[in-house]
């Protein structure tokens, strides 16, 4: 298991003085990129071999957000590979070691060259130790959308949304997808399915619609194909 510590930055927290949703995503994200580095497969080493990993879905659990400088820790851990997918589980603890927060992820390794998935060798996988998964509930990778959404203003993707793959980076979705967000929420679960990447340029058609149990955002192309969904239950 590999982890790091930190501080709740005021950059970081909401107009309660909670951490944000992005936020969080951003330290789990940080936190494996951090585990990379850490085994030799950082992004000048994955750069050479013309790889790069990338998200397919993210599922999180929430139980409270820390607030402003509070001391947390983030954990990671690889938790298995099948096919082309490899599992990572994350953690956000405070300085007690309760659990703020835990997450489950699925990637895939792109041959960055050809901008396909690639077949995940023992080179690739043998630095990260495989550990036992987090008890989590058990959904899966697909968000069914509502019938009928509500469609907002287009998003033109600018040089702050894109990552060193060249693609909107995972947590901008989301950032996009609160924004969309007028009531005042306090999630407790979400999930985000990615379906194809969009690179500066594109125009993004965001949906967004209000059911009892959640709130499905829908970020999509033109012509209506999806780049990512993402459900939040409050």
């Amino acid at each position: 298991m590999y982890s790091f510590k930190s501080r709740v930055r005021y950059s970081e927290i909401d107009d309660c003085g909670r951490l944000t949703i992005p936020a969080l995503i951003n330290y789990f994200q940080d936190c494996s990129t951090f585990h990379s580095e850490e085994v030799g497969q950082g992004l000048e080493q994955m750069k050479k071999k013309e790889r790069a990993w990338v998200i397919l879905y993210w599922q999180i659990e929430i139980q409270t957000l820390p607030r402003l400088a509070e001391e947390i820790t983030v954990y990671t851990m690889a938790t298995g590979a099948k096919g082309l997918c490899a599992k990572r589980n994350f953690l956000l603890c405070d300085s007690c070691k309760n659990v703020l927060a835990r997450a489950d992820s699925v990637w895939v390794l792109m041959d960055t060259k050809r901008m396909r998935p690639t077949k995940l060798t023992k080179e690739d996988l043998e630095p990260y130790e495989k550990e036992a998964p987090l008890l989590m509930e058990e959904t899966g990778r697909k968000i069914s959308l509502p019938e009928k959404m509500e469609i907002c203003p287009e998003i033109i993707v600018g040089k702050d949304h894109i990552d060193t793959n060249g693609h909107v980076n995972n947590c901008q979705y989301i950032r996009m997808a609160f924004h969309l967000i007028e009531q005042e929420i306090c999630p407790t679960k979400l999930r985000v399915e990615y379906v194809k990447s969009a690179i500066e340029g594109d125009r993004i058609v965001p949906q967004i619609a209000y059911e009892a149990e959640r709130i499905v955002v829908g970020l999509c192309d033109t012509k209506g194909h999806s780049y990512a969904n993402i459900e939040i239950v409050c």
